[in-house]
């Protein structure tokens, strides 16, 4: 019987490594909404119509806040300006209509990444920017200190929101007869609770830290009681089926937190270009091209940290401690302080 050779194990891990390195070093393709953007010579972001910290237009029209920079990085980015951005602010009803049916690129909109909305709109979860919390604001003079409390009390809860069923539920567990006082638009809903015409408002824990510094003549004449009555990880939603799209926005965020593991800021930058570290040199697009991993050149992240810092900087100077907001890091902190932030390598 004729004898066959086996290929040498050695022959086969040379085909598989050089394979490998052909696959990591081929440039992606550019999907719709990149060639769309690029065409169009603009990103269009879906924003909040109005939230402290998050996205609010200043007193000349421009608007500012932790979601607004996102957009502002993907913009560097892919388009090499964050001032190419057209914000189109929509209500809570309104944002996931205005993404599905392409009316917003990306929408950065303070919104909550559930299993539903991932898996049954049309759309897709990139990654969580900020992790937060449903909670209550009461007025001070209440004498409320606890969710507990509110039996048989009104609440305003805000429509095509995540925390009305989440209100529901806790309310049915602790048998606390809460009635719900339902509003469409964010601004019905601050306007009620601020009359005083709710007993108490429930929303994710920042917004309420937002409402209260905005619209209470003083902010201390409002308590957010200490439970949280459900988990709410805020992230950029894209739509779904354009993974090229979704792997851009997903890596800008990952690449603004791994900027601020590695300590390199809107100012540190050109310094940095000078580093020894091959991680350092990747994000300051010096060293290994990651760009064409993603169809975009090799300053695509340098781009975004020049333009808004890294997320820590973007953190501090939208919602931190000396904003009027007043927000701590807490669980926001990267991973190796006590916090939740956790980028995956950016290699």
């Amino acid at each position: 019987m004729p004898c066959h050779r086996r290929p040498r194990p050695s022959l086969w891990r040379g085909c598989a490594m050089l394979l490998a390195g052909c696959l990591l070093g081929a440039a992606a393709q550019a999907g719709p909404t990149l060639d769309a953007v690029r065409t169009r010579g603009q990103l269009v972001c879906g924003v909040n119509t109005g939230l402290l910290g998050f996205s609010a237009p200043d007193a000349q029209g421009r608007w500012q806040g932790f979601d607004v920079d996102i957009c502002r990085a993907v913009a560097a980015a892919v388009l090499g300006s964050a001032d190419k951005v057209q914000y189109v602010g929509l209500s809570a009803p309104q944002r996931f209509t205005a993404l599905q049916s392409g009316e917003v690129d990306l929408l950065s909109r303070n919104t909550t990444v559930t299993l539903a909305r991932d898996a049954s709109m049309g759309l897709q979860m990139t990654a969580i920017a900020f992790y937060d919390g449903q909670g209550f604001m009461v007025p001070a003079k209440s004498k409320i200190r606890s969710a507990l409390q509110l039996k048989d009390k009104t609440v305003c809860v805000q429509q095509g929101s995540t925390t009305i069923r989440s209100l529901t539920e806790f309310a049915r567990v602790h048998k606390l007869g809460i009635r719900q006082v339902v509003f469409d638009r964010l601004e019905d809903a601050n306007a009620t609770y601020f009359a005083g015409k709710c007993d108490a408002y429930t929303s994710d824990a920042s917004q309420l830290a937002a409402l209260r510094v905005k619209f209470a003549p003083d902010p201390a004449d409002h308590v957010i009681l200490p439970e949280v009555i459900a988990k709410e990880p805020l992230g950029p939603l894209v739509r779904r089926g354009d993974d090229e799209w979704v792997s851009i926005v997903r890596w800008v965020l990952y690449g603004l937190i791994e900027a601020e593991e590695l300590g390199v800021t809107a100012t540190s930058i050109e310094a940095l270009k000078r580093s020894t570290d091959p991680s350092v040199l990747r994000i300051v697009g010096t060293g290994e091209d990651t760009g064409k991993l993603l169809g975009l050149d090799r300053e695509w992240l340098a781009r975004a940290i020049r333009a808004t810092g890294n997320y820590g900087e973007i953190f501090e100077r939208n919602l931190g401690p000396k904003t009027p907001v007043g927000l701590p890091r807490g669980i926001n902190n990267l991973w190796n302080k006590g916090g939740l932030q956790y980028a995956l390598p950016v290699r």
